[in-house]
């Protein structure tokens, strides 16, 4: 059975067609095939590539840009259940494993099958309520609850494993992965979580309370979160979204399915965090 790889190229960037190019070129003539999501294939014009976004047979998703990027590449991914390896072609790029000035490297590690499986824990949400019988998603990063855009505050109650834990009135309300600690949860005040620990945050938003601080619950913990004011927009990475109304619950757990990162270097997670924040390790008297 032939080698295949399928590619997801940042759209609107000017960089990421022309080293998807190098890789593709690279990998057919390694005789590994490559396709490319057909919003994508036109950009690459390269003899041999195949424009398909389904990505059974293939052994990996290989993204060429941003978080963004490479969040929206697990569309196509995780039905496959297969990795994604990124190459950083956006700002922080803290999801991406190689620089494209690295792609030679690249292509030589997945001629090679040189890399490692890395999974990431997920969320799954489900939202039921007096308007909407039923509606899921899943989220590598976080699950947000926010106040709609015409509305001043929501109001939630919060309970963890059926106990209630507290009622809050506030923008909206995070849970987070740690893959999203340094994400959208950080933005709000969260704590930067080492994506080996198995943990979920509760990250509540400019919340009007004594107790409004975040917090980490254990990763087979279930968190119900009551809409008592609303309306309230769930989304899911930013994503994939929906509205619901004052009386809904929307519960967070644990996803079955873990997502995979291909990693071709075990980096200490502490080096990404200094080299993406540009962290003052040196002190202030070097």
């Amino acid at each position: 059975m032939s080698r295949r790889v399928l590619f997801v190229v940042r759209s609107g960037s000017n960089q990421a067609p022309d080293v998807a190019r190098a890789a593709a070129t690279g990998l057919l003539e390694n005789n590994i095939e490559v396709l490319c999501a057909h919003d994508d294939a036109a950009l690459l014009n390269v003899a041999g590539v195949v424009p398909s976004d389904d990505a059974t047979g293939c052994e990996l998703v290989v993204v060429f840009g941003g978080d963004g990027t490479i969040l929206s590449s697990f569309e196509i991914a995780r039905p496959a259940d297969i990795p994604v390896l990124g190459v950083n072609l956006g700002h922080v790029g803290f999801l991406a494993e190689a620089e494209p000035e690295n792609i030679d490297a690249v292509v030589n590690a997945i001629v090679e099958h040189n890399w490692i499986v890395e999974e990431r824990l997920t969320l799954e949400v489900t939202v039921a309520g007096p308007e909407q019988q039923h509606w899921s998603s899943w989220a590598l990063n976080e699950v947000a609850i926010e106040k709609d855009a015409r509305e001043r505050m929501i109001q939630v109650m919060v309970s963890v494993d059926d106990r209630p834990l507290s009622q809050w009135s506030a923008d909206g309300l995070l849970c987070s992965t740690p893959t999203g600690s340094t994400a959208y949860a950080f933005s709000a005040g969260g704590p930067v979580v080492w994506p080996e620990v198995d943990a979920m945050l509760v990250v509540p938003i400019s919340a009007h309370a004594l107790f409004a601080r975040p917090l980490v619950v254990s990763p087979g913990s279930t968190v119900d979160v009551n809409i008592i004011k609303g309306p309230a927009v769930i989304s899911a990475d930013g994503r994939r979204t929906t509205e619901v109304s004052a009386g809904s619950t929307v519960t967070i757990v644990r996803h079955a399915q873990p997502t995979k990162f291909a990693r071709l270097h075990m980096v200490p997670f502490t080096e990404r965090l200094v080299a993406k924040f540009e962290l003052p390790v040196q002190g202030w008297g070097a």
